[in-house]
């Protein structure tokens, strides 16, 4: 999400000596897994600017491991104070608010509203809508899928007049597979038309994303097209290993895939994405951009919440000319 009205934002310069295209903040992670009382983990969460600082959506697993929604403001986009107490949804385009669970949220702003997704529990995971205007109160719409179905991300316009979402079918587990498709609403209820995006990767020209992959952040308009991180996903003999690349998108036909990293721009490395609920997990969920500047917000270890920077215009080149 482009911002121009923050007076602080997010950013850490590159180290010395780091040739990477993007590098962690150096006081990751920035939320622990106990910021919540009686939290068991805090992770794969959204941020959106707000105000005169930032908002966020923050899943939290409690010490039952029960998966729920929090909301969260910030002055500077690292320092938060997030509500102990779950977002309790109110009924919006529907009366079903039905929900066994939720979790993995992405939150985007779209003409007069912001609009949240996340992996809503209803006899099995689907998408779950909802929006808001204030991060106060939050009005959940019906599901857009049947089950099953995880990383539900939403264009921040609407393409050809109709509301876009990235998405990736799945199964009520585990999923050992997974390809990005994208689906279509004239009304943020009936949802069609869907269509394959991308798939995973053949295993010997990117293993990184050979098992699964699924829509990351919300994607955000460049020059160049729409610019997506992506998680990939590779079972290793150690288990599920989660990396992040990126991709660009056609601005007019999203469908189509310009440009997609053969190899990855973050990988688990650090002691905070190794170690945790589940090892060995980069998984991004939000971008604010600022000028030449890109912020990531990625959940490590599904355990904590980290963060990543970059120079938008290396990124772009970087998947440019080193495509898939």
């Amino acid at each position: 999400m482009e911002i121009n009205n923050i007076s602080f934002f997010p950013w850490e310069e590159r180290p010395k000596g780091c040739n990477d295209v993007m590098w962690r903040y150096s006081k990751n992670p920035i939320i622990g897994r106990y910021d919540i009382p009686n939290s068991n983990s805090i992770f794969n969460s959204a941020v959106v600017p707000f105000k005169a600082g930032y908002a966020g959506v923050f899943r939290s697993d409690n010490k039952a491991v029960q998966m729920n929604l929090y909301v969260g403001f910030s002055k500077n986009g690292t320092d938060w104070e997030i509500n102990p107490e779950p977002i309790k949804m109110k009924p919006g385009n529907t009366n079903m608010l039905d929900s066994e669970y939720k979790y993995d949220p992405r939150v985007t702003f779209i003409e007069d509203r912001y609009w949240l997704t996340w992996c809503n529990g209803y006899h099995g995971p689907t998408i779950g809508i909802a929006y808001t205007f204030d991060f106060v109160d939050f009005y959940q719409c019906e599901n857009a899928f049947l089950p099953f179905n995880r990383n539900g991300v939403l264009f921040p316009e609407k393409i050809n007049n109709k509301y876009a979402m990235l998405s990736r079918p799945s199964d009520n587990g585990h999923t050992p597979f997974g390809d990005v498709f994208i689906s279509f609403s004239p009304d943020m209820k009936y949802w069609g038309e869907h269509r394959c995006v991308m798939k995973v990767a053949p295993f010997e020209k990117s293993a990184w994303q050979c098992t699964k992959i699924g829509a990351g952040t919300v994607p955000f308009r460049t020059e160049q097209g729409w610019l997506m991180f992506y998680h990939g996903v590779i079972n290793t003999c150690r288990g599920y290993r989660y990396s992040m690349g990126a991709a660009i998108l056609d601005l007019e036909n999203p469908e189509k895939v310009l440009y997609r990293t053969q190899p990855y721009l973050l990988a688990p490395n650090e002691i905070y994405e190794l170690t945790g609920d589940v090892p060995n997990v980069v998984f991004p969920c939000a971008a604010i951009v600022k000028n030449n500047k890109v912020t990531v917000y990625y959940g490590a270890a599904d355990t904590v919440v980290a963060l990543a920077f970059g120079y938008l215009n290396e990124i772009i080149e970087f998947v440019m000319n080193n495509s898939l």
